[in-house]
């Protein structure tokens, strides 16, 4: 079923293009055209062995970043088409999402960017950046994949402006220098698509960790009794269907918990909209403020269940100290091809320099992010462990 997209939604005929011009399709619009790049990407196809939350060889029945990323697509797709805007960018922008994050996590994340702190840092959001603008070599006449320029602000600006009050907050390197060329007006707000795959995100992680959570056993029933409103639901199931096993119990469970968000979301967003009075995709730009939302009930709601998870479930130690031995390892590789860039692979050898520079040190940063949670573990075993090296 098509639909007729609101005069606020975003379209390929007003797009403000690509950085190096290409002929049209005369099949695909050009986010189409984005959002298959972005599928065939070999970053996205290193997603598969990526940890969401669990070190991915450890449980293969848990979410790794691919299938997370293919969660929010389709919640994204569902608010935009609910919303009357274009469900290919906004597709586009829940899979490219978590391109730029390293194995191990949010704590791979710290320690590369602990590494990187004397050469700019390391940032998920601005590595994304680099993947789709610099790293995917696929076409002769450019770096990276020639993504629209609505694709490429939605990705570096979901959560909001990057730039205000006139300051940056000391920005990410390639996000500065992308910008230099293809102004991505850091200062205003995405379009709807890019603010609706950002809220798409929460959704999926709220509620698919707390799935993965009960399943593994790190979260009890019992310990939901501090999430009032999840704890209510499911104990509604649960009176529902008498003598329903566990695991159907979560499943009814986390499918009306995400049913509840996205009607929530479409709900209020609508109200917002109205309220607002825009009627074009600049007008949401540049509005002021962010027009995707939940109601301030359910963003309460939000809040507690990202506290809960964040208190019972990222900070518990099975899976902090898995995290932490990884984190540990992108530290012992990150130094020894900083030390010695001769021993990374030829075609990331051939873009390092010298020993310790600022050059070698992004290679190196590039390589080790692009790595999945397998390969790390792996390469450190034969670098470290087999060379009688202490790790």
């Amino acid at each position: 079923m098509s639909i007729t997209l609101a005069p606020y939604a975003s379209r390929f005929d007003d797009s403000r293009g690509r950085l190096y011009a290409e002929p049209t399709s005369r099949r695909r619009t050009g986010f189409q055209r984005d959002r298959d790049r972005i599928i065939h990407a070999t970053a996205f196809r290193r997603l598969m062995h990526k940890t969401q939350v669990f070190i991915s060889p450890e449980g293969d029945h848990y979410r790794t970043r691919l299938t997370h990323s293919l969660e929010v697509a389709q919640i994204a797709r569902a608010l935009a088409r609910s919303l009357r805007v274009d469900e290919d960018l906004t597709e586009a922008l829940a899979l490219a999402h978590d391109l730029g994050h390293p194995p191990f996590g949010h704590v791979g994340e710290e320690a590369l960017n602990k590494c990187m702190k004397e050469f700019g840092g390391f940032d998920h959001n601005d590595q994304t950046l680099r993947i789709l603008t610099l790293l995917e070599r696929r076409h002769p006449a450019f770096e990276g994949l020639n993504l629209c320029w609505e694709t490429l602000e939605g990705v570096v600006k979901h959560n909001g402006p990057l730039i205000s009050n006139g300051t940056d907050g000391g920005l990410p390197p390639t996000i500065v220098s992308y910008n230099k060329k293809h102004d991505l007006e850091l200062a205003s707000y995405p379009a709807l698509e890019a603010q609706i795959a950002a809220l798409a995100d929460d959704i999926a992680y709220d509620n698919h960790d707390l799935d993965d959570g009960l399943r593994a056993g790190i979260i009890t029933l019992e310990m939901l009794e501090d999430v009032p409103h999840i704890n209510n639901l499911f104990r509604k199931v649960l009176d529902e269907y008498k003598g329903l096993e566990m695991p159907r119990v979560i499943h009814e469970s986390i499918r009306r918990l995400i049913g509840k968000a996205i009607d929530d979301l479409t709900d209020q967003t609508n109200v917002n909209l109205i309220e607002a009075g825009v009627s074009s995709a600049d007008d949401i730009r540049y509005f002021g403020a962010a027009i995707a939302s939940f109601s301030p009930a359910l963003a309460g709601d939000e809040g507690k269940i990202k506290s809960f998870l964040f208190k019972n479930m990222y900070l518990h130690p099975a899976v902090l100290n898995e995290a932490a031995v990884g984190a540990e390892q992108l530290c012992d590789l990150f130094r020894l091809f900083h030390d010695e860039p001769e021993r990374l692979p030829q075609e990331w050898a051939q873009g390092a320099d010298v020993p310790h520079s600022a050059v070698t040190a992004r290679v190196v940063a590039d390589y080790i992010a692009g790595m999945t949670d397998r390969y790390a573990i792996n390469l450190h075993r034969a670098m470290f462990h087999q060379s009688g090296s202490n790790s």
